[in-house]
């Protein structure tokens, strides 16, 4: 199957028009039209209705490969260039943004006071995307973050050869308004917390509750941003409960945290990086490694 006539259908697919299609692809929307129909020949099956364009079940079921096909191709010509690559002396650090906390940017610093030459850019995406960014040669380093069993790796899309290496855990609270009836426990269960107004974030997707504790966890507020300050205001202001890392809700006013007792979660870092040649980029992976292993939660 060619990864460009496979490319071609998912653009078409996700546009909704062949002409959109080749406008972005910078093709003729005939030559658009062309690579489908050849797919869809290879194939022997219909996968895009015409009018409205859109995906027959077999064009579903091929976008489900589709884009971890593509991903897995892209990655591998990445990691091919890297390691022919001449030192660089810029690089691209992708990272959620509740796992580039205080304690991290400190250590961050400490590791380029190493590198004086390499200039570094920061680029904030959800922990679901770090991995594809690494992997796809966006980013050279990668900061992802979720909640886990403590020791337990995080779930990763396969998205080929990546190096990976917890680097911090925290204790997980639950965090409520100051003044909600169970703020003042020493402790609570998630599976009491089914019923619960949840909030519906990026670190703490309702979906991942229910695996941990069991059905229920209805979310009363959806947000889609990546800003931890802006999700605390929510839980301050009672839009819902959430799971942060302690150090995010300690000391925030109108905010209480109150420890996970079961099942025993943490907050989970790690750090990501493909084949790096020899350089102040391979450098600065390993100095922030060593740095960030010392411990997410410990002295700054």
């Amino acid at each position: 199957m060619d990864p460009h006539v496979l490319r071609t259908f998912v653009t078409v697919a996700r546009l909704g028009s062949f002409s959109a299609a080749a406008d972005e692809l910078g093709y003729t929307q005939s030559a658009v039209s062309q690579q489908v129909a050849a797919l869809e020949a290879d194939l022997g099956l219909t996968l895009l209705r015409r009018r409205p364009v859109e995906p027959t079940e077999a064009g579903l079921r091929l976008l489900e490969h589709a884009g971890p096909l593509l991903l897995r191709i892209q990655a591998a010509r990445a990691d091919v260039r890297r390691t022919a690559a001449a030192p660089a002396y810029r690089l691209t650090l992708a990272a959620a943004p509740a796992a580039l906390n205080a304690v991290v940017a400190r250590r961050l610093a400490r590791a380029r006071a190493a590198q004086p030459r390499l200039t570094v850019r920061v680029r904030a995406c959800p922990a679901a995307q770090v991995a594809d960014l690494v992997a796809g040669g966006q980013a050279e380093l990668g900061l992802a973050d979720g909640i886990a069993a403590p020791s337990d790796p995080l779930r990763m899309p396969d998205v080929g050869p990546l190096t990976r290496a917890g680097v911090g855990e925290e204790p997980l609270v639950v965090a409520l308004p100051a003044g909600h009836p169970l703020a003042g426990r020493p402790g609570l269960r998630l599976a009491d917390l089914v019923d619960a107004r949840w909030l519906q974030t990026p670190l703490c997707p309702v979906e991942r509750l229910r695996e941990l504790a069991g059905d229920g966890f209805r979310p009363a507020l959806t947000y889609t941003g990546q800003d931890v300050r802006a999700v605390v205001n929510l839980v301050a202001a009672g839009h819902g409960l959430t799971l942060l890392p302690a150090s995010a809700a300690a000391g925030v006013p109108g905010l209480s945290g109150v420890a996970v007792l079961a099942p025993r979660l943490v907050h989970r870092v790690e750090l990501l990086h493909g084949t790096l040649p020899p350089g102040p980029a391979a450098e600065l992976a390993a100095e922030l490694a060593a740095e960030l292993a010392a411990g997410l939660s410990g002295p700054g």
